[in-house]
């Protein structure tokens, strides 16, 4: 790390956090390609010492996880009928219309009818969950990396299941994206590009930090406001079974980070502050849905100041955020380097998530049952 502090220009590439142009000027050039490369350099740590246990937290997550294994095939109601354009209307309906808190005369939006509206419905189903599937595969691939990385062998142990249940969620979401809905997306630009820097840092710990605890935890509360806002049997249930691995995957980062960060210099958590920091408005940053927007005919820089308005993307927007804010508190970044963190977290407008419960105290509430209630 440089002696220098890096800004928020530094960081995120620009210097106002909520510069619209800035922001969707980040598109995908590569829309086409099959594969994507990311070159990383990194220890392979092998570990001489097997006593189990030793870490009895991590212990108990990893029994837990091999009682809370499903089948992504066999395990839900694959048969459930899905009709896209029903469900855009009763999610409509039941969450208070398509431009419900909008005003949207003056815009190309204030032509469109009913038809328009229930196609970006149906794009926008595709496109959340396209996102959803290509952030799950890039969870499987940080966890094979850690299980690599990781210097515990009960880290390892964990790690290792959190890999079959990753392959199990983009296989899932795969699956209903091709059977139930009509379409995929490439990935959204935002997102790749925070991929490409959590696998790219040859660092074990910020790969934890980056997808364990910022992608899995916006996840983990993502899935969780779906759940809310769907009407639809089978989505709901698939999100349920999924939301039970993901607070398990949140919480090992938990536990694993908190041991760890008591050992870095100031320096070192100020660097793990900063990358929080990107990772959380690179995230923040995908939800324009700029792709979907064009998809339609629509110039995505017209219609993103209108976004800001709806009073259910505010709340999402936020909402997302619910599982990350205490979840750096625990782990002592709002905090260190004199409140840096904590500073950033006001600007984005979601500090006031910081004294919900951790996930690490709350994984005991999540069970990988198809009839369990989720929080």
């Amino acid at each position: 790390m440089t002696e220098q502090m890096r800004d928020t220009a530094d960081i995120i590439g620009r210097s106002d956090i909520n510069d619209l142009e800035a922001i969707l000027s980040v598109v995908n050039t590569d829309v086409d390609e099959e594969r994507h490369a990311v070159k990383s350099v990194y220890d392979t740590i092998f570990t001489w010492d097997y006593e189990k246990g030793q870490r009895p937290k991590l212990d108990k997550l990893y029994e837990k996880a091999k009682r809370a294994q499903w089948n992504a095939q066999t395990d839900l109601p694959w048969e459930t009928e899905v009709d896209q354009e029903k469900l855009v209307i009763a999610n409509a309906v039941a969450n208070g219309g398509f431009t419900e808190g909008v005003d949207v005369s003056g815009t190309s939006l204030e032509r469109w009818g009913e038809k328009e509206w229930i196609q970006f419905g149906i794009e926008g189903q595709n496109w959340t969950l396209s996102q959803f599937m290509h952030g799950e595969q890039g969870a499987l691939v940080c966890t094979a990396k850690i299980v690599e990385s990781v210097p515990w062998i009960d880290a390892k142990y964990y790690a290792a299941t959190q890999v079959m249940d990753e392959a199990r969620h983009v296989e899932v979401f795969a699956k209903y994206l091709d059977d139930k809905l009509s379409g995929h997306y490439p990935i959204n630009a935002h997102l790749r590009l925070l991929l490409d820097d959590i696998i790219a840092d040859s660092r074990w710990d910020m790969t934890y930090l980056g997808m364990q605890i910022m992608v899995e935890g916006l996840a983990l509360a993502a899935f969780g406001f779906m759940h809310q806002m769907t009407t639809e049997p089978l989505l709901k249930q698939m999100l349920r079974y999924i939301m039970s691995d993901e607070a398990r995957h949140v919480a090992f980062g938990v536990l694993s980070l908190q041991e760890y960060y008591q050992q870095l210099s100031a320096a070192e958590i100020r660097e793990r502050q900063e990358f929080a920091f990107e990772a959380a408005v690179r995230m923040r940053d995908r939800f324009l849905e700029q792709e979907v927007w064009s998809r339609m005919g629509v110039d995505p820089k017209e219609v993103a100041p209108l976004l800001l308005q709806i009073p259910d993307r505010q709340l999402f927007q936020s909402m997302v955020f619910a599982k990350i804010v205490p979840n750096c508190k625990k782990l002592g970044l709002l905090d260190a380097a004199d409140g840096w963190l904590r500073e950033r977290f006001t600007e984005l407008g979601v500090i006031g998530f910081e004294n919900l419960e951790d996930t690490g105290e709350e994984y005991d509430s999540f069970q990988a049952t198809g009839s369990a209630e989720v929080a």
